[in-house]
Parts: structure tokens; sequence; C-alpha cells
């Protein structure tokens, strides 16, 4: 069996002290910018950016999707916080979008505009209060793609992208936020399932392994595998042609 030690103090320590200094060499007195949805992630990182840079230069963005049964939760964070917010709802926009293209849409397409809408409305904020945006992927989402590319897997920093979903929630437990949004389970805000039960296994499996390399299901082990090869672009810059142009002095 192997084993890891997580120091959550530490972590927490240099983690702000990241934030901290990503302000101080990427926009000094910005603000941070953080799409609110009342999960673990947004919750985590809007706290850390508190506790960085002072609840007055950080702002949520809650992004409903017309009703949104769960929004108490994003509320109940940044009244937690003590944090400006906005609500913006993006319905719409989504459906102004899809009822513009004049093709008949893919489920995938459908699921994936709202996130990448969100992002646009995260900047619309920041460059309107000198903002720079957070994104709140975690490791394990991102090692198996589970991100929207230029939706919620955009950003200008990324606090939790070297962090499982185990380290996020202790994190968020050290930070002393509600424990109903530490605890709360994960829907992927696109087709209403649970995350585990679109990945077809459980986050503690994808902890364990991301961290030790051990899995007692070799065809969930296979399944994780599968998915992070497939993903792997997204967490890569977009290739770029060099065209090799020679200049030649004369």
């Amino acid at each position: 069996m192997a084993e890891y030690n997580f120091d959550i103090k530490k972590t927490l320590d240099d983690c702000v002290k990241w934030i901290a200094d990503f302000f101080e060499e990427n926009g000094k007195g910005c603000n941070a910018v953080v799409g609110i949805s009342g999960g673990k992630d947004s919750s985590v990182v809007a706290a850390l950016c508190v506790k960085a840079l002072g609840a007055d230069r950080v702002i949520g963005v809650l992004m409903p999707n017309g009703e949104q049964h769960d929004i108490d939760m994003a509320r109940l964070l940044v009244n937690h916080l003590g944090i400006k917010n906005y609500e913006i709802n993006i319905k719409g926009s989504v459906d102004g979008l899809i009822g513009a293209l004049p093709f008949e849409t893919s489920a995938q397409t459908v699921q994936n505009i709202p996130p990448r809408i969100r992002m646009a409305t995260l900047y619309a904020v920041a460059q309107s209060h000198n903002g720079r945006v957070a994104n709140t992927c975690n490791l394990s989402e991102d090692y198996v793609g589970y991100s929207t590319r230029y939706g919620d897997g955009a950003g200008d920093f990324s606090p939790l992208c070297n962090l499982t979903v185990a380290e996020v929630k202790a994190l968020g437990r050290e930070l002393n936020l509600p424990e109903v949004l530490v605890e709360k389970v994960p829907i992927d805000g696109l087709c209403g399932k649970t995350d585990e039960d679109n990945l077809g296994f459980t986050y503690a499996a994808l902890d364990r392994y991301i961290r030790t390399g051990e899995i007692d299901d070799s065809a969930i082990k296979e399944k994780i595998d599968a998915k992070h090869k497939l993903n792997l672009f997204k967490l890569k810059l977009m290739p770029s042609f060099n065209p090799n142009i020679e200049v030649k002095s004369k």
C-alpha cells in the first residue's frame, strides 16, 4: 500500500501566498473574479482569494441558467465570505445563441454552451472591475477531462488545478467553510447528473489512483486511463504552426 502525506496547513499557507504573489505580479491592486456555483471548488477558491487579498478585492458571480435549484448554496457562500457579488442569469444568452444557430445542435453542443457563456460573463465582469478571472477546476476533474474547454476550463489563475477532490475538501474545512458547501454532492450543471454518475467511478477511487497509482478495479483503471489520454489536449497550450522563416542579413 502506497502512502502520501498531505500537509493541509502548509498547503493552505502556500496557496494563499501563491495567489497574493500572482496578483502582485499580474495585476497589482486588481480584484479576483470567481464564478460561484455553490459547490466546493468555487467556494474554496473564493475563500482562498479572500484570505490572500481581502474580502474587498473578491467579486463573486452567480450565473443561473434560468432556475437553479441550488442557487441558495451560492448565496450562502457569498454571504458567508461577505464579498461583493452579482447574480446574472444567462438563460437569455444561451437560448439566443442556440436559437440563432442555423442547424440542429448536438446534445454536447447544447451542454457546453452554458459554461462558455458563463466564462464570457466572468470576463465581462472582470474587464469592467479591474479583475482577474479565477479558474476553479481541480486536479481530479482535469485528469479525466471533466471540464469544458474555454468554459470552466479557462481563467487567468488556477489555485486548485494540482489538488484532488479530497484535498480541496480538506482545504474547505481548514478555511472554516460551511460543511454543507464542502460536502455538497457535485452535479455537473450540464445534464443534471452527479459527476460520479457521469464518470462511472468515484472521486475517492480516482484521487487514490492519481496520488498512489493504486486501484482495486482493473476496469475502472482502464476507464480512467482512457479518459485521461483522450482529454490531455485540454491541459495543453493550443498547438501552433512554426513557419521556420529564415531571415538573412544584408
